[in-house]
């Protein structure tokens, strides 16, 4: 090969190489978000290994984000009083405040 050869032939051949990996990467990817197995090198389906560890972390998890749904939900109850008393009339607040101050018989 002469080296003009080689030098038009190397660029082709480096793109061709960039767009291979990409798409690999994409198909990849692809399979990822759809949820399907991803595959070694011989086509055997890699799924992800589960231990005991890994499904006490998922617990874990699972029961601090119900009690962060139950603290959002109060702090969600808490700004909705905030926000009636910021957007309420001074008055009907100042009659709320009085009969809190009265003694209940």
């Amino acid at each position: 090969m002469t080296p003009e050869t080689l030098s038009t032939i190397a660029p082709v051949a480096a793109i061709l190489g960039i767009l291979g990996i990409g798409g690999w990467v994409f198909t990849t990817w692809l399979r990822v978000k759809n949820g399907y197995p991803l595959e070694n090198s011989s086509g055997k389906a890699v799924y992800p290994k589960t231990s005991d560890e890994a499904m006490e972390r998922v617990k874990l998890v699972s029961q601090e984000n119900a009690q962060l749904r139950a603290e959002l939900g109060s702090v969600k109850d808490r700004l909705a009083v905030i926000e009636r008393i910021v957007t309420d009339e001074g008055h009907r607040l100042s009659h709320e405040i009085e009969a809190l101050r009265r003694p209940s018989n």
